[in-house]
């Protein structure tokens, strides 16, 4: 029989202004929330330190990012070990002059980098010009081994893409995490808004049933304005959540409001799950070849 593996989590959901103080301020209260509240897992969004700079190409914005291990990481490493928690968090990486990635960062319970992850798909489309500020990951997807699991920690774009997340949960991980930077152009219709977002979250459940894991994804919400020209900024729709290794919703958030949301999730459930559905017994790795070219036409 299984055994019963419950963890609380706090997935924090936030505003974000231009003043990276304001901004570290909420975040650290919204942390020690959860945590107060017995969350032993904290999740954070993407890039919540700043406004999400990716909406224009300004090479001024290259001086928001900083090393690893450096400031942020030491300041949330000592919140992390302070309250006790897995903490993480989102950042804009400087690993050299002129090379720059968009990378989450998981802290352990005693303060120290567990590990960190670099993401892999970098969009480039109206609102988010990604591609001119960070280079793609080179780190893999591999899971981050912590007290409390091993986590396989994705970055939003990575979200749409079942590859990641099957190479994660192929590599031992026990729940995926989205920290995520996503929302609708102002200028789209009701109809329109609709279907992006239940795109958005029906594609993670899809990753959750996949794998048998449980999903949590922490998405930033608000309205921020263009700092340069051609869209009328974004209206991130906020909504995280976390699913089951069934798809089920489990906790969600509204899309108007910062938010910290505090559930239990069961990871003994997975292996239930996966007792039931042999998604990972029954694949065809011996048919799988072309899945490593970009099209087979």
């Amino acid at each position: 029989m299984r055994k019963d593996r419950k963890l609380r989590i706090g997935l924090i959901q936030q505003k974000c202004g231009i003043s990276k103080d304001d901004n570290l301020l909420v975040a650290e209260d919204s942390i020690q929330k959860a945590a107060s509240s017995g969350a032993k897992l904290v999740l954070l969004q993407e890039l919540h330190t700043s406004v999400y700079f990716c909406q224009s190409e300004n090479p001024a914005f290259f001086d928001l990012a900083e090393p690893i291990p450096g400031p942020l990481t030491d300041r949330f490493g000592q919140l992390a070990k302070k309250l006790g928690i897995v903490l993480v968090i989102s950042l804009f990486e400087r690993r050299a002059p002129g090379l720059y990635h968009n990378t989450a960062v998981v802290l352990e319970q005693t303060g120290e980098i567990a590990g960190r992850y670099r993401k892999m798909h970098i969009p480039d489309d109206p609102g988010y010009f990604e591609k001119f500020y960070f280079t793609p990951g080179d780190l893999g997807f591999f899971p981050i081994d912590t007290s409390i699991g091993k986590l396989g920690v994705l970055l939003c774009w990575d979200q749409w893409f079942p590859e990641a997340a099957r190479l994660m949960a192929l590599s031992g991980a026990e729940i995926l995490l989205y920290p995520t930077a996503i929302g609708h152009n102002p200028t789209d219709p009701e109809t329109e808004r609709h279907r992006q977002l239940e795109a958005w979250i029906t594609i993670q459940r899809g990753h959750a049933i996949a794998n048998g894991l449980h999903v949590l994804v922490s998405n930033r919400v608000g309205h921020e304005p263009n700092p340069g020209a051609g869209t009328e900024g974004i209206e991130f729709w906020g909504s995280s959540f976390v699913a089951g290794p069934q798809g089920e919703i489990l906790a969600k958030a509204s899309c108007h409001e910062s938010e910290v949301i505090i559930t239990d999730i069961d990871l003994g459930r997975n292996e239930s799950v996966r007792r039931w559905w042999p998604f990972l017994r029954d694949r065809r790795i011996d048919a799988y070849q072309d899945l490593n070219k970009r099209f087979r036409i």
